[in-house]
């Protein structure tokens, strides 16, 4: 693991400096305090474009309208008064209603899996097929709880549980639709299908076809079996999926010794231990047979849900690091721009700028996606910042330097962006683009490894509760240089939080503006404390410009709240509740959770579901 940046000053100090500067974003340490605690915030609250910058837009309607539920631990969801949801796609669901139904006792096979929702729903999307009435919804499947998912849990583990647990990982394309009374259900579609570990892939952009991706089952390497690990997502302006594979370390097994210090292996964390038993029946998850196997996972995958025969194509100018989410917009030359989180501690956050516009790039039958320059930040004191290229032959990007070539750049990512310099972060993960402005806010998680130096985007030690950044591109997306804001820190009033203490959440993740400038913000680790309970999460929304933010809806026991997506008119919104229950067991599978079937035989299942309000109003309205 790379070393954290040199010592810096207290929070407070960096909060001073950082509002000192006249040209500062609102919306800093101090200015987000003032917003959400309704004190004013000095030099920084008259400037434009922050949390605390209501003033300098103008009178702006008030986007919640809302009552905030409190925190909890029950096994339920809750929802403010006049909202309600149903549960929509569970793990086992068949993806049309022909397919397999679920067993309550997880007795369904390999084949029915592939024909059924995967397990620990994550970032999804709806694709509008007749407007608000009716869409495709892809829902990443991004892992597995193997002690719930198959009958007996891991023990006398066989290739059937393997190509179950396989199945259940992927994406899900489905078509729903809303009946007459409101109510949402999947239909029999042309659309519908799976994407699992064992559907083929393609290899695209500079790493295809480099020795790196080429293994014994694909000497040419440019095919690949799967995707996996499918964290966060995001659409592309031309109507396709963006799934992104986060920790794909867990799946391989090195051997009995953990890789050297300092490896790529290591870097990449790679361990002695593998959580996934796959390498016991299937060789290409054991790294003694397949060293470069694991080198071809990591990647933002597209898919095009309008085309089910189409492969999903991997997309290696993009970079191969623990990809959270991917968010594109344009450039002002029409070029594609794609932020994104390396979801780890101490790594970064990146963009990456297509080398053309869009349209000139699909006219003549290229993807957006497949040549360009790709940027990891690096965050300086005063509230500037830049990106970095990551282009071989920059400083510390040689052959010297151990990168033969454009291609080992983006395998290796992480360790290009070590040597660029970029600023370690605390877990940077989802990130999301404001409505009208353009500013990029994302979630950093939590990192309770800083334990002896910070920086000024990450201000806090033993950074339990996490924070969300905010950058300005103020020179256009494609440009080199933004400025940069501490939007809120999370946690309780103890930690130095700039939320108001009823409202305290902690490990921000998901993040999400709505059309009408709703930031809504999903949680998944540790939450502040009530009464000494640990709390569930959650799930809020923010108006960033008024410094409004309240809690929408708390999950039940073990889950994580992640993945939202809504109708064009704002008045469904999807959202996924990510392995409720977790920690029952194969002998009481509902000690943790029973949500959300309630049955005395069954188990405990993640799920989307659709939350409508009951005068068919804007969800937060």
């Amino acid at each position: 693991m790379h070393p954290e940046t040199p010592n810096t000053p207290p929070l407070s100090e960096l909060a001073e400096r950082r509002l000192s500067r006249r040209t500062a974003m609102a919306g800093g340490l101090a200015a987000a305090a003032g917003a959400f605690f309704g004190t004013a915030a000095p030099a920084a609250a008259d400037a434009p474009g922050g949390a605390g910058g209501a003033a300098a837009h103008g009178p702006r309607r008030r986007l919640l309208g809302f009552e905030p539920v409190e925190p909890g631990v029950a096994d339920e969801v809750v929802l403010p008064d006049g909202y309600e949801y149903h549960v929509l796609f569970p793990w086992g669901h068949p993806i049309v209603p022909s397919g397999p139904a679920f067993s309550e006792d997880a007795g369904n096979s390999a084949a029915d899996q592939a024909r059924q929702a995967g397990d620990h729903h994550d970032g999804m999307w709806y694709f509008p097929l007749r407007g608000s009435r009716s869409g495709l919804l892809c829902v990443n499947h991004e892992a597995t709880t193997e002690r719930l998912l198959h009958t007996g849990g891991e023990a006398d583990w066989t290739p059937e549980k393997t190509a179950k647990s396989m199945a259940a990982h992927g994406v899900s394309v489905i078509e729903v639709e809303q009946g007459r009374r409101g109510e949402w259900r999947l239909a029999e579609s042309r659309y519908a299908r799976r994407v699992t570990m064992s559907t083929p892939a393609e290899i695209t952009g500079p790493a295809a076809g480099h020795a790196l991706m080429r293994t014994g089952a694909d000497p040419e390497g440019v095919r690949v079996l799967g995707t996996l690990n499918n964290c966060a997502s995001g659409p592309t302006p031309w109507h396709t999926y963006l799934t992104c594979e986060e920790t794909t370390n867990k799946y391989f097994y090195p051997g009995e010794e953990a890789p050297p210090a300092g490896s790529p292996q290591e870097r990449y964390g790679i361990g002695s231990e593998s959580p996934y038993p796959w390498y016991t029946t299937d060789e290409r998850f054991d790294m003694r047979a397949e060293p470069n196997e694991y080198l071809r996972f990591g990647w933002v995958v597209e898919v095009d849900p309008f085309d089910p025969e189409s492969a999903p194509k991997k997309r290696t100018a993009l970079g191969r690091m623990e990809h959270e989410n991917a968010v594109v917009v344009r450039g002002r030359r029409g070029e594609a721009v794609v932020y994104m989180g390396d979801d780890s501690q101490f790594d970064y956050f990146y963009k990456f700028v297509g080398a053309e516009p869009i349209g000139r790039a699909r006219a003549h039958g290229r993807s957006p996606l497949d040549e360009g320059t790709l940027y990891v930040a690096r965050f300086e004191e005063d509230g500037s910042g830049a990106w970095l290229p990551l282009v071989h032959g920059e400083p510390g990007l040689t052959e010297a330097d151990g990168f033969a070539d454009q291609a080992e750049v983006l395998v290796y990512t992480r360790l290009a962006a070590d040597a660029a310099g970029a600023t370690p972060m605390d877990r940077p993960e989802w990130c999301t683009v404001q409505p009208g402005t353009g500013a990029v806010f994302f979630t950093c998680t939590n990192n309770t490894a800083r334990t002896e130096t910070v920086n000024p985007a990450n201000p806090r030690l033993d950074n339990r509760y996490g924070h969300i950044m905010k950058i300005d591109e103020h020179r256009g997306p494609a440009a080199e240089k933004f400025d940069w804001d501490v939007f809120l820190l999370a946690g309780d009033e103890a930690s130095g939080a700039t939320v108001p203490p009823d409202q305290a959440f902690g490990s921000p993740d998901g993040l999400w503006f709505d059309a009408d400038g709703r930031l809504w913000i999903q949680t998944d680790g540790t939450q502040p404390q009530v009464d000494g309970a640990d709390q569930n999460n959650q799930m809020l929304a923010a108006d960033t410009r008024r410094g409004d933010i309240r809690r929408f809806l708390v999950g039940p026991p073990d889950c994580e709240i992640t993945g939202i997506t809504a109708t064009p008119d704002g008045r469904s919104l999807f959202v996924n509740i990510q392995h409720p229950g977790d920690s029952g067991t194969p002998e009481d599978p509902r000690a943790g959770s029973n949500w959300p079937d309630f049955s005395r035989t069954g188990r405990p299942r993640s799920a989307t579901i659709v939350i409508t309000r009951e005068d068919g109003g804007v969800i937060g309205g």
